[in-house]
């Protein structure tokens, strides 16, 4: 759950709100869960952008639904990626289950170009499925 709103919902809503709102290209901070995050989220050419600056509170736990409705949103608008950014290399207090967990989806730590060291993974937008009926 998303700020109180399912992914459903989320989905649901209409896309020029979604974009006047959440893709902004500014940070913002959204509640999903009992988890806190501080994040941007933008639409660049063919890719979705999800940087995410810091997430307290059992953010681990989060990171799932919140790519599955990145994977929805994307497919949605026929974008071909998805680009996660977690700037969780160098904390002060650093969530070390989040830090396996992102080792264990295939994130790596690279120097990402305008973010700097984070946890970077690209991946393809899966097809929505077509109706066979």
């Amino acid at each position: 759950m998303l700020e109180g709103y399912t992914p459903e919902e989320v989905l649901a809503a209409d896309p020029s709100e979604l974009a006047e709102l959440i893709f902004t290209g500014e940070p913002l901070v959204l509640r999903a869960g009992m988890a806190e995050l501080l994040g941007e989220f933008r639409v660049a050419g063919h890719r979705l952008v999800l940087e995410l600056a810091q997430i307290d509170g059992g953010g681990e736990g989060v990171l799932p639904t919140l790519g599955a409705l990145a994977q929805r949103y994307a497919a949605r608008e026929g974008l071909r990626e998805i680009e996660w950014v977690v700037h969780a290399v160098s904390c002060a207090q650093p969530n070390l289950k989040l830090q396996r967990i992102l080792d264990r989806r295939g994130f790596v730590v690279e120097e990402v170009p305008g973010s700097g060291m984070a946890y970077h993974m690209v991946q393809a937008v899966e097809a929505k499925p077509t109706d066979t009926a």
